[in-house]
């Protein structure tokens, strides 16, 4: 494992490249951004903020991590990180430059680093300030920004890897900042992923779009792997924690929540879709 930190940031105000200066990063216009004492660095001005304290509370972070850190979803990480690998050159002299958008706590870029010994240069970015906090914490070589995948604070053409879990893709934003024939990881539900909390929260499911989305511009599939597998829950918390990690969270009646909180065990299924898009253009 060789992991580097990504130096290639941008300023989120004028868009001119950062330089590491100390325990800042400032730009050719004049903006300054200190480090934290953990090393990370905002890059989300406050003019770019919906809220006061976007994304992911401290309490849904600490979930995250804890159902992470169980090894629940660990099958999903082997998949992506083999996909992220598949097509990178042979020659390995030159770091893998890779952004994770909406890191979380930083679990699938740890797993890419403990998968590899080839060398790389990490970045992961997540609008909350907790989950930042919460990845420099566990990964000091790396470097974390909290930021949004709407401005990414990045340069031009500066990655070979975007990864985007369960996040919010922005696409012409990952178009730009991938280079010639970089690749977008894309992980998204597939029809029944996590069907059997589902049924608990809701009275009545939703049927599954008959036609997959439409490519985005400047993007081909390289390829598309389904990922399933099943899982139990054992536990009232570990229960309790994957809710607190899904967007189910905020759709889930109050009827639905008590039906889940009563559940003392819960067995799971797994689907997602592992898309891979190389940029074509």
């Amino acid at each position: 494992m060789s992991v580097a930190a990504f130096a290639a940031l941008a300023c989120p105000l004028c868009h001119l490249p950062l330089e590491r200066a100390g325990g800042s990063w400032r730009c050719g216009s004049a903006h300054s951004f200190d480090c934290a004492r953990e090393g990370h660095v905002h890059l989300l001005p406050v003019q770019h903020k919906r809220s006061r304290d976007p994304g992911d509370s401290k309490e849904m972070v600490a979930a995250r991590r804890r159902f992470l850190a169980a090894g629940h979803y660990q099958p999903l990480a082997a998949a992506v990180c083999a996909s992220l690998l598949q097509d990178a050159p042979q020659a390995a002299d030159a770091p893998l430059r890779v952004l994770d958008a909406g890191c979380g706590e930083g679990f699938y870029l740890r797993a890419l680093a403990a998968a590899t010994t080839r060398p790389l240069a990490l970045l992961g970015l997540d609008i909350s300030k907790w989950a930042v906090l919460a990845a420099a914490k566990q990964q000091h070589e790396a470097t974390w920004v909290v930021g949004s995948n709407a401005n990414l604070p990045v340069q031009a053409g500066a990655l070979d890897r975007v990864l985007c879990l369960f996040g919010f893709p922005v696409y012409p934003q990952f178009h730009r900042v991938l280079a010639p024939g970089g690749l977008l990881l894309q992980v998204d539900p597939g029809p029944g992923h996590l069907l059997q909390l589902r049924e608990q929260i809701y009275p009545q499911l939703k049927p599954e779009r008959d036609t997959p989305p439409a490519l985005p511009e400047g993007f081909a599939l390289l390829r598309e792997t389904p990922v399933r597998f099943d899982l139990t829950l054992a536990t009232p918390l570990e229960i309790a924690d994957l809710l607190l990690m899904t967007p189910h969270l905020f759709r889930a009646s109050a009827e639905g929540k008590a039906r889940v909180a009563a559940l003392q065990t819960l067995p799971l299924s797994v689907d997602v879709r592992l898309q891979t898009l190389q940029k074509i253009c």
